[in-house]
């Protein structure tokens, strides 16, 4: 059985992750495909890099959140980037790798990673 301590612990942990997770229409939008062809292609820990990174840089502006079915299960894990006033971003084939990289390029300096992107694999 746990102490108080550890649950509490827990809990702050857990409650910082929602507070990364909530939502603002002026905020970058990190959306990752959670459906099941993206689960079992390695969406989760994508989605858990995003939080994480976005996090330890302090990203007050950043949404990360999950999302269903995208529709090019081919190439999970697929990841869409809306930032207010541009065109979305989809970056395929993501990995927890790649995530610090999308956040230090695309969410912090806005230049998006374009061998990541679904044009790269498109062609």
């Amino acid at each position: 059985m746990k102490s108080l301590a550890e649950l509490q612990a827990i809990r702050d942990k857990v409650k910082g992750s929602v507070i990364i997770r909530k939502e603002d229409d002026s905020n970058i939008r990190v959306v990752v495909g959670m459906a099941t062809c993206g689960i079992a292609a390695g969406a989760r820990p994508v989605l858990n890099a995003f939080t994480e990174e976005v996090a330890k840089r302090n990203l007050h502006n950043v949404t990360v959140t999950q999302t269903g079915c995208i529709g090019i299960c081919q190439y999970e894990p697929v990841v869409e980037v809306y930032v207010s006033g541009k065109e979305k971003v989809t970056y395929v084939k993501m990995t927890a790798e790649k995530v610090a990289r999308v956040v230090a390029d695309h969410l912090v300096n806005g230049n998006p990673v374009a061998e990541y992107t679904i044009g790269a694999y498109a062609k």
